[in-house]
Formats: C-alpha cells, structure tokens, sequence
C-alpha cells in the first residue's frame, strides 16, 4: 500500500538537506528577479557567449551520458536509467552518486565545472542553482528545446530554470508545501492566512518551520510574496526586502508567535520537529512538505484527522508558495550533449513521470499526468498538489541566492525570537543582500 511512498524514508533522513534545498526547497526569473514577479525577457548580457542546445541534436544520438545526481536513495533514478538503456540501445546512461548533502552535490558539481571537466554529462540540479550556474556559462541554454515544451510544463516550474531571458534546463521534478489541518477542528477550509490564524487561536495553534535555515526562507516568502512583496529590484541589483508588503508578513509571524499562536518552539523547529509536533496531536495546522502525508496515517493521534490544502490567499494580497524540486541541466563541457538532451527528454515523458509518481511520489512538472486515473488512485493529494505547485514562486533567482537567503532567514529568526523589531529585520537583511549584490 505504501509502495508509493518509498522517497519518505530519504526525505525524513535528509529533510533539511534535499527537501529544502529543494524547497523548495523546496522555491524560486530574469537576471535576478524574485519569485511573484514576471521572468525576464531580454538578456542582460550577463550570460552572452553561452552555448546553446541544438534540439535536432538528440535525434539518433549514441554514445556514453554520465548522469550526475545526489545520492539516489529513492532508486527511481537507477531504475529508470536502466530501462532507458534498455530501450535506447545506442545510448548508455551511468549514474555517478554524490553525497545526500544538497550542499556537497553543488560543491562537486562546481569543481568539476571549474576544471572545465566533461565527466558530468547531465546534472540533477536543485531549483536554487540556476543563476550561480548560467552566469559562469556552465550549462547549455536550452531554451529552443524547453520552448518547445512549454504548453506541457506547469508553467510555475519554468520560473526555476529561467535566467538572463534564457532557459537552462528542464524541469523533472518538482514540489510545493502544503497546509495540513485537523478535519476534527477545522470545519472549513479556511480562505485567508488571517483565517488560518483565527481558527488556530481559538483551537491548537500552528506549527511550521521557524528555525535559521533555508527552511525559514521558504516559509518567510510564501507569506511575503502572497501579501505582494518582492526580494530583489527586476534586474536583480538591488535588494527590494525592506517593504510595507514584506513588514506587513513579517509583523503577521511574529505577531503569530508573540500570541502564543504559533508553538512554542518554532524559531527552533525544522520539518521534523514541525512534522512530530503535528502528529502528536499538538496543534491544528502544519506547514510542511507533501512527504509528511504518508507518515502522518501512521500516527495514532492523528490518522484519519487531517486532510491538506493548497496556501489560501493573504489578505489585500493573493497567494503564493514557494517551488522545490530538480532540474535536469546540461554541463557545457559535456561531449556528448545530444545524447544528454535524449536521456532529459526520456526523463520528461509523461509515462516516466507517472512511474516517479506512482512508485516514488516525486511530483511531476508535466500537467497531463496529474489527472491520470491511476494517479489520482495512488497518490490521493494529487490535485492539491498540482494545484500548490501551480500557485507557487520560484525563489530568488540570482548568482548570490546562498547570501540572499541567508540574509532572510537569519533576520527573519531575530524578529520571530523577539531579539529585534520586524523593521530593524528587514533593514539588515536588506543592507545584508545589497553588499552580497555588489559582489557581482
């Protein structure tokens, strides 16, 4: 019965490590444009030269692909090579295996970029790596092959690849974070975060990732970008975090947490210790990611009283996620980028993504796969998924997100733990983002 969540057991043994570099992370599009706001269409010159991925290149392509991914503890991606290989004779896809650390992944990826090495063909990328990638020309550009896929794509996964008005990869799995609530305390959806909060209040309260680490950010700008804030300017020079939009989410939390709304512990709680909490029947609702579904029908005190939804919209604002999940990027360096593109367009088909889904849980970015009978049989959040991941942002897409993100999580705790004041928050992590911006 639970075949089809074989990817939890990775993701509780690594929730802070992929979940959230997935985070979203898993966000989440022009040269530095945050998530909520329109992609950029026009190059800045930043990424002029880069190569560009020749569609026509993957037909009757040969020859060896070396597959680069993080630690591949679901198996989906080892068994779906092989059955790549096996119906693609001429063509044979190895995998080589990185640490399960998102952070390591990236630092391996970066060396082997830096050395202007070929051994890594196709990368598994997480959301978050575009802009620092694309502006060292490390990848293809594949926007003439990712165009021609567009009307099948949830069009919010584009914003992950998007950079410089290019595209620079194709989105292969994504992901968005749901509300859980108690169905024996909430007996309608509510509409509005006020709502969500209002019902919190006079029941159990809400529990969500409120610790200094990119789970935070992710949190942060799901509230911010609904109430209609931006974190970087449209050319991603400049820092745009110190708005009335971005105070109002702000002075929200930590008027959450200050009202004994939100638990007790939170600015120390990552997924974990949010997910633990809500199965111990302690509060009313949850912010986590979808792999907490499965593990939630195996707890006592909460099996069968707990359904999720989609974000609601914030008041005078409208609603926002914030996208996770991977990309499948093409190194520049690759000798072999055609046979690279026919692995990546195997890996999109709507009949893999299925398998994913089905048997792995990995949420899929083409949209027709969503409203497959056998799906919606399997995976009974289905649509609320893709109705999470079609309402979500892309986090800031920029060369320096590590810094931006720092620069928000880290304030964004201060204010939350009662240290400083929600303007004096947003006025450092503002100062903090634009000397991180100078950088570039």
């Amino acid at each position: 019965m639970l075949k089809q969540y074989r990817w939890l057991l990775s993701c509780t043994l690594a929730a802070t490590a992929l979940a959230l570099g997935a985070c979203g992370g898993d966000d989440d599009g022009g040269a530095g444009s945050a998530g909520g706001e329109e992609a950029a269409t026009e190059s800045t010159g930043l990424t002029e030269g880069a190569k560009k991925i020749d569609p026509n290149s993957m037909n009757n392509a040969s020859g060896d692909v070396t597959f680069c991914l993080g630690k591949d503890t679901s198996g989906d991606k080892t068994a779906l090579s092989k059955k790549f290989n096996e119906e693609n004779p001429n063509i044979n896809v190895k995998l080589l295996e990185f640490s399960t650390s998102a952070d390591e992944q990236r630092q391996q990826f970066v060396q082997r970029q830096e050395a202007k090495s070929g051994e890594c063909d196709v990368f598994y990328a997480d959301v978050i790596w575009t802009a620092e990638f694309a502006s060292q020309k490390w990848l293809y550009d594949m926007t003439p092959y990712v165009e021609q896929k567009r009307g099948d794509l949830i069009e919010a996964t584009l914003e992950t690849v998007n950079f410089d008005g290019k595209l620079w990869g194709m989105p292969q799995q994504t992901d968005a974070a749901f509300l859980y609530y108690r169905t024996d305390q909430v007996q309608e959806r509510p509409t509005t975060w006020q709502q969500v909060y209002q019902v919190a209040q006079e029941n159990d309260g809400i529990v969500y990732q409120g610790a200094p680490y990119e789970g935070l950010t992710c949190d942060f700008l799901e509230l911010a970008f609904a109430a209609g804030g931006k974190v970087l300017s449209d050319d991603g020079k400049k820092s745009e975090i110190n708005s009335p939009e971005n105070l109002k989410a702000l002075q929200f939390m930590v008027d959450g947490v200050k009202n004994g709304i939100a638990a007790r512990g939170v600015t120390t709680y990552m997924e974990e210790e949010s997910r633990r909490y809500f199965e111990a029947g302690r509060a009313t609702f949850m912010r986590n990611w979808p792999y907490a579904f499965a593990l939630g029908q195996d707890a006592k005190a909460v099996k069968g009283k707990f359904e999720v939804m989609p974000f609601p919209e914030f008041e005078g604002g409208g609603k926002a996620g914030i996208l996770g999940g991977h990309n499948f990027v093409i190194s520049a360096f690759s000798k072999n980028p055609g046979a690279a593109l026919a692995f990546t367009d195997y890996m999109i088909q709507p009949e893999i993504q299925k398998i994913e889904f089905v048997e792995y849980s990995l949420a899929p970015t083409i949209k027709s796969v969503y409203d497959d009978p056998e799906v919606q049989k399997a995976i009974p959040f289905a649509t609320e998924l893709r109705d999470a991941v079609s309402q979500a942002k892309s986090r800031p897409v920029s060369p320096v997100y590590p810094q931006v993100s720092q620069a928000i999580y880290k304030n964004v705790n201060e204010a939350l733990a009662g240290r400083v004041s929600p303007e004096d928050a947003l006025k450092t992590a503002q100062e903090q983002m634009d000397q991180a911006l100078a950088t570039f």
